[in-house]
């Protein structure tokens, strides 16, 4: 039997504890008990992607959640002095990218992608593809799905870290950066990957059938004034990697909408006017977690109760 459930989640840093307490949430509703196990494919990336990666593992999403509340310090941990090596960040990441394998090996241990218990993709993007015949950096999609292409003999652990390091926030893992540079929103990776016609033909999933639940780690409402702006490099490096990486979120929704209909939920919530919050912000975390515990559900709910 094909694929028929997706569950797929945004990338963002520390707001990945929104999407865990929604999970969370959802999963202590009496009526929707046992929903997440019906989960057959799960796809995220950056912090989506450890949500993800944990989830295939058999994390519980209470224990997930307490990951991010008790942990996140510990990855984005910075120095004085790393500050004064980097020249107060002008040279160099911002965090260690060797905090965010220990934390993610620490959760993940030594499991290959084959030895999950679910279908996993997971986007990072390669700057080298060390190629023979046109070497070049190219968009990068984990997964353990059968075939000539799997990446089933990949650690878990590494794919995590790929994935979730962010140009500038951290330095490249193994010659990646985060998959939120091409997919925030993994929602229509995930659905293309169900048609790969070099997957078996069992693993194959017929549009008709399938759900995809998406979920956001919260946007902030964002803009930047006026008609022109006459910037180099300095000015647009951090806007425009916070442009990058919430651009493309949109793109992904209207895709998995056209294709999908109402089999097709998205639930992205959106922060109030004024409330930025990075995806290294440690500090707003009990914000966060107020946020996710007082957002209404009932919509998303629904379309569990119809769908899955």
């Amino acid at each position: 039997m094909g694929i028929s459930r997706i569950l797929a989640v945004d990338g963002g840093g520390v707001r990945g504890v929104v999407p865990a307490i929604v999970l969370q949430r959802l999963c202590a509703e009496p009526s929707l008990e046992g929903w997440l196990d019906r989960v057959d494919f799960l796809a995220g990336t950056s912090t989506g992607g450890l949500i993800a990666l944990s989830l295939a593992a058999g994390i519980d999403v209470g224990e997930l959640r307490a990951l991010y509340e008790e942990r996140a310090a510990y990855v984005f941990a910075d120095s004085f002095l790393d500050d004064l090596k980097d020249l107060g960040k002008l040279l160099g990441a911002d965090y260690r990218v060797t905090n965010l394998e220990r934390e993610i090996h620490r959760v993940l241990g030594d499991r290959t992608l084959a030895q999950l218990g679910k279908r996993v993709l997971v986007p990072a993007f390669d700057l080298d593809s060390e190629a023979v015949t046109e070497r070049s950096w190219k968009p990068k999609l984990f997964h353990n799905f059968p075939g000539e292409d799997s990446d089933g003999d990949t650690l878990a652990y590494h794919v995590g870290t790929a994935t979730a390091a962010a140009p500038t926030y951290f330095a490249t893992f193994d010659g990646y950066v985060d998959g939120g540079v091409f997919a925030t929103n993994p929602s229509m990776c995930a659905l293309a990957q169900t048609q790969d016609v070099r997957i078996p033909a069992d693993e194959r999933a017929n549009l008709a059938e399938l759900r995809l639940l998406s979920l956001g780690t919260g946007r902030s409402l964002r803009y930047i004034e006026g008609k022109t702006h006459d910037w180099g490099y300095v000015q647009w490096v951090r806007p425009l990697l916070d442009v990058m990486l919430d651009g493309v979120n949109g793109v992904a929704h209207y895709q998995c909408s056209q294709l999908l209909s109402t089999r097709y939920h998205r639930l992205a919530p959106t922060f109030p006017p004024g409330r930025h919050i990075g995806m290294d912000a440690v500090t707003d975390i009990p914000y966060l977690v107020d946020f996710a515990s007082r957002l209404d559900l009932s919509t998303t709910r629904e379309w569990l109760h119809a769908n899955w």
